[in-house]
């Protein structure tokens, strides 16, 4: 499995941005998706993530603000980013599990907020 992530980008706090993960290789093996973030200075935070049978789950700092999503086939996984602060400029990385529990990672992308 490779997972490919969009880039990111500087945005004005308030603002939106979707980050996009392109999912290839054996997909159908894949049993959660994640999007994790990493803030200078700061640990690797779970930002959200997304079950194979389509249940959501997200870090408390972000609720309501964004959304994983990903297409039926499993793809594109997605992470719509509203109402962006700048406590939320950070690396973000795709991950995903399978039902072996190995684990993939995307390449880091930027997310810059500006105030």
């Amino acid at each position: 499995v490779q997972l490919q992530a969009s880039r990111g980008g500087l945005v004005q706090a308030g603002g939106s941005l979707r980050l996009s993960c392109k999912v290839t290789g054996s997909r159908n093996s894949i049993s959660v998706y994640r999007w994790y973030r990493q803030a200078p200075g700061k640990e690797r935070e779970l930002v959200a993530a997304l079950t194979e049978d389509g249940s959501t789950s997200y870090v408390d700092s972000v609720k309501g603000r964004f959304t994983i999503s990903g297409d039926n086939a499993r793809i594109w996984v997605y992470l719509q980013m509203n109402s962006l602060r700048p406590e939320d400029t950070a690396v973000y990385l795709c991950h995903a599990e399978d039902r072996w529990a190995k684990r993939y990672w995307g390449r880091g992308t930027l997310v810059t907020v500006s105030s």
